[in-house]
């Protein structure tokens, strides 16, 4: 019997009983379209990085200062010193604090506060939408002005340009004299999107922040980066006597360790949606060991009438294939079109649709129709014509 033949009976089989069919393929279906989708998440989350990591530049180094006391203290003075080296481009020294309670007008909201100097936008290529960023000015006489970011801009004001209003934070009122642009979230994890920047002295006076825990460094170049490095790990080893309190980080470190972790996620969750295939394939398994033995006197005749063995192993085969190829290809569809509408049901994230997936999760699914049709044909295979005729 000729394949096309084999393919038009399998199909025949298979619309007869379309819900049966359909839960068979359920778990195919389920499996290679999350294959499609999370892979095509985590590459464009990769690709995400990799922009990042364009857009910042191989040049910025982030120091990040560990423990508590004075000696464990960075000096703002000591650090901006540095710039006068030729190695430095600048640096900018930041104070945290996280979920700092704002309130204007009616809405009260938690955000973090960053007290840095007018060097941050530049280093973190933020751009302004309105206004102006900080300037030294504001550092030496410790004003209270801040700069908003975009998703703290938009929570209280919506489209209104908040330059010159002021808000509350954690009890002292600050007049907003910038808005920034949309960016997303960094290599090191941060977000200017949710975050307000003010005057490092002033942070450090009304919210009784200590020390300066992390400091950013661009270099002059990217060839300076390691003279930059090294020269920044000798002033830290002087300051603290070890280079046990502190770390400094360049932005490929920064980028191997998100893709890094991208990938592990990614290679986990895949292998959950594997386990669906697995579960897929035992259920077409299933299925066909009761279609065989619903079938038990047609094989019986077929048998009869000349059909060898090869030919009942073949039919239940290639039965077993079409559904098992069927639902991989339901799950192609439904997963690329996830991954297509994805990023607007979440803006932040992107995609990364390829076909190379898409061909071998199909593949692999057109595989799970052999490996677990291939017991039941095989069973069928061996019924012996005068014990199948005999069967009710």
């Amino acid at each position: 019997m000729k394949l096309i033949e084999l393919i038009i009976m399998a199909w025949r089989t298979i619309v007869s009983s379309p819900m049966r069919t359909f839960l068979t393929m359920l778990g195919v279906i389920i499996g290679v379209g999350s294959v499609i989708t999370l892979v095509s998440i985590g590459r464009g989350t990769t690709a995400e990085i990799e922009k990042q990591y364009e857009g910042l530049g191989a040049n910025l180094l982030v120091v990040n200062v560990m423990g508590n006391g004075r000696a464990t203290q960075l000096d703002y003075e000591e650090l901006m010193n540095l710039e006068k080296l030729p190695e430095f481009a600048r640096i900018a020294p930041t104070i945290t604090q996280a979920s700092s309670n704002i309130k204007y007008d009616r809405t009260q909201e938690e955000y973090t506060v960053v007290g840095t100097n007018d060097r941050y936008i530049g280093m973190m290529k933020a751009e302004l939408n309105s206004g102006r960023f900080l300037a030294q000015a504001d550092l030496d006489f410790r004003n209270h002005v801040v700069v908003l970011g975009s998703t703290v801009a938009e929570t209280f004001f919506g489209k209104y340009d908040p330059v010159g209003e002021t808000i509350n934070i954690s009890g002292y009122i600050y007049t907003v004299i910038g808005k920034l642009k949309v960016q997303g979230s960094t290599l090191s994890g941060t977000s200017v999107d949710d975050s307000v920047f003010v005057p490092l002295e002033t942070a450090r006076r009304d919210f009784k922040l200590g020390s300066i825990r992390t400091t950013y460094v661009e270099a002059s170049s990217a060839e300076d980066t390691t003279v930059a490095e090294s020269t920044m790990n000798k002033y830290l080893t002087y300051k603290f006597t070890s280079s046990s309190g502190y770390t400094i980080t360049n932005q490929d470190q920064l980028k191997e360790a998100r893709k890094e972790a991208s990938s592990t996620l990614n290679n986990q969750l895949i292998s959950i949606a594997a386990i669906s295939l697995l579960v897929g394939g035992i259920g077409i398994m299933n299925i066909m060991m009761v279609t065989v033995s619903e079938r038990t006197r047609e094989i019986g005749v077929r048998k009869s009438i000349g059909a060898k063995r090869r030919n009942i192993l073949f039919q239940f085969l290639v039965e077993a294939v079409v559904i098992s190829g069927l639902g991989g290809l339901i799950g192609l569809l439904l997963g690329t079109l996830l991954a297509y509408v994805w990023p607007f049901i979440y803006p932040d994230q992107t995609t990364q649709i390829s076909l190379d997936v898409g061909l071998y999760a199909f593949g692999f699914s057109a595989m799970v129709g052999v490996i677990f049709g291939l017991y039941p044909a095989n069973q069928a295979s061996k019924l012996r014509p005068i014990d199948a005729l005999r069967t009710d």
